[in-house]
């Protein structure tokens, strides 16, 4: 059934794209310098500023009247150093606690015409105390206040967000202030926890919610100033982890809002990705070393023009850069195999007048039981339900596995089994797509329909998303070998190639989870929430649920599929009694003589 020639004839083009790919690479841009030294940030002073906002605000929950006073006193601290204009956004977002009305400050320090400079940090917190995570807030204020004594040319906003706890309403909300009404900022710098004890790298984070990330010359320059200052290597993500954060973009700090809106963003922080914990102490000499590296970031950028770029999806292998077209042509070529053998294995069972349709029906019905269950976490996030699903990601300390999220996330599993008793048998039996399980649980039409709507669903994740479609190759070529009537393998191997298929999608959930700091209750409920709230879009999770579907599809085929001893000829026996001596047994009668 399968066309094994077509197949390696079929990989000429993979060659081909590996080696544009080899001649694609290039040098990784320099990181920008600066000569001036970033001795004006004044550790005293930012560390009197972060005693005094934690002792007067230990408790600043998104929203509540703890956070709305502290960015009234934000304000006010900023009125008194930056020689521009102050002003309080006041909005409505998505926050750990539902919807609430929030306040951001923005201060902008005019300069000379052109891209200006962006410093964010966020100033509430989801537990109680969180005094390492308000150091980004100090750290903003006391480069406010360098920036205010006129060393600095180039225009310079300053924006202390609400919403930072989970859900990045406040990242959002002047992420898209910034898009329509000004150009691209040459870059936005988000502060982190900067003071606080516990470090994971790396320290500069580029990761995006959205496409890409951001460009290599920022990171670059970011992670200079960090080595200079701090005395260490600020850490870059491998190739690989690289190439598995952008097949799924999810992020879990401000950052991402504005890579997402196409700003070039990077996160400055010395607990990384995460944020620290609630009681995580103040380390001394910290915030001095991961301040001075901000101011010297400003320096460097303050002399350096035309750096405004959008996020790019440009992969770093071993110090040289892989462009985004060469990583779209290579797995596009990886894809081309198990399409045109599935092509030509469709042909020549439409010869055969295989009921091609009503397999084709069978796989996409074992999607449905998915589909329904993200539509109805949808629905459910829309009538209040889950009162918590902002449109972005929710850090771990902001997650809440009460008796809500498990009485919502119960009520998902229930229309799952119902989407599979109830749903998949009755439009099986409206396509009419029911009697083909009555054939051959291996048939070839069953196998073709698996592998070619896999092969369908990477291409359209593959348009979007290369990255993504990349984890899909493995299925792609595997599910065609395993289930094929050719090779009749053994169940047991038949299902670990299925099963082996899936590990990239393993290896994202588990690489995620580290990175986030979930465990398997949270990081369940983290993907559930995001898909809920509309972070992952509709068209996604239809392809993702489709692909499942697939998955589901090959196990059954795989489950199902006839052993290879039960296609032996049956063993021929004698019949009869072994005493007979009657006519013919020693070849002796006349039809016998005759010949």
């Amino acid at each position: 059934m399968l066309e094994v020639r077509l197949y390696r004839v079929a990989f000429v083009p993979v060659l081909l794209a590996l080696l544009v790919a080899a001649f694609s690479l290039q040098d990784r841009p320099r990181p920008i310098g600066t000569t001036q030294t970033p001795e004006a940030f004044d550790e005293i002073r930012a560390g009197q500023t972060l005693d005094d906002l934690a002792r007067r605000f230990p408790v600043r929950r998104p929203g509540d009247a703890a956070d709305t006073r502290l960015a009234g006193e934000i304000a006010t601290r900023l009125r008194l150093t930056v020689p521009g204009t102050v002003e309080e956004h006041h909005f409505q977002g998505d926050t750990i606690d539902g919807k609430r009305d929030l306040v951001d400050v923005v201060a902008t320090r005019p300069g000379v015409p052109g891209p200006g400079i962006v410093v964010v940090a966020h100033r509430d917190a989801a537990k109680p105390g969180a005094k390492a995570e308000l150091s980004a807030t100090a750290t903003l204020l006391e480069l406010a206040r360098v920036a205010a004594d006129g060393r600095l040319r180039r225009t310079i906003t300053f924006i202390s967000t609400s919403g930072g706890s989970g859900g990045f309403a406040g990242a959002q909300e002047e992420a898209r202030r910034i898009g329509p009404t000004h150009p691209r900022a040459d870059a936005v710098i988000v502060l982190g926890a900067v003071g606080g004890a516990s470090t994971r790298r790396p320290f500069v984070v580029s990761l995006s919610d959205g496409r890409g990330q951001a460009p290599i010359q920022l990171q670059r320059t970011v992670q200079a100033a960090v080595r200079a200052e701090v005395g260490t290597d600020a850490g870059a993500p491998r190739a690989l982890t690289q190439w598995l954060r952008m097949a799924v973009p999810v992020t879990i700090s401000e950052q991402g809002p504005f890579l997402r809106a196409g700003q070039p963003a990077v996160l400055l922080s010395a607990s990384g990705e995460r944020p620290p914990a609630a009681g995580d102490p103040i380390r001394d000499g910290r915030l001095r070393r991961f301040g001075r590296a901000g101011l010297r970031v400003l320096y460097a950028l303050d002399n350096f023009r035309d750096l405004a770029a959008p996020p790019r999806d440009d992969l770093v292998v071993r110090g040289k850069v892989l462009p985004g077209w060469a990583v779209r042509l290579l797995v596009g070529a990886l894809l081309l195999p198990p399409l045109l053998m599935g092509i030509d294995a469709l042909a020549r069972l439409r010869r055969r007048h295989e009921p091609l349709w009503a397999w084709g029906v069978w796989t996409l019905a074992s999607g449905v039981p998915f589909l329904l269950a993200c539509l109805f976490a949808v629905l459910l996030a829309l009538v209040g339900l889950i009162s918590v699903a902002p449109g972005a990601p929710i850090p771990a300390p902001g997650l809440d596995l009460g008796g809500g999220a498990i009485a919502a996330f119960v009520a998902i599993l229930l229309v799952f089994a119902l989407g599979w008793l109830v749903a998949r048998p009755a439009l099986l039996h409206a396509s009419g797509a029911a009697r083909v399980r009555k054939q051959e649980p291996d048939a070839g039409g069953a196998v073709v329909a698996v592998g070619l709507t896999t092969v369908v669903v990477a291409g359209a994740l593959w348009v979007g998303n290369p990255y993504a479609a990349a984890l899909l190759v493995p299925a792609a070529h595997l599910w065609f070998w395993a289930l094929t009537p050719d090779l009749r393998l053994p169940r047991a191997a038949s299902l670990a190639l299925v099963a082996l298929a899936l590990a990239p999608l393993l290896i994202v959930g588990f690489v995620d989870g580290r990175a986030f700091g979930l465990d398997l209750p949270h990081g369940i409920w983290f993907w559930t929430l995001l898909v809920a709230g509309g972070h992952i879009p509709i068209g996604s999770w239809v392809l993702w649920s489709l692909l499942w579907g697939c998955a589901v599809a090959a196990a059954l085929v795989a489950i199902r599929r006839r052993r290879p001893q039960d296609d032996e000829p049956d063993e021929i026996t004698v019949r009869g009694p072994v005493t007979y001596a009657g006519p013919g047994s020693l070849g002796g009668t006349g039809s016998a003589l005759r010949h």
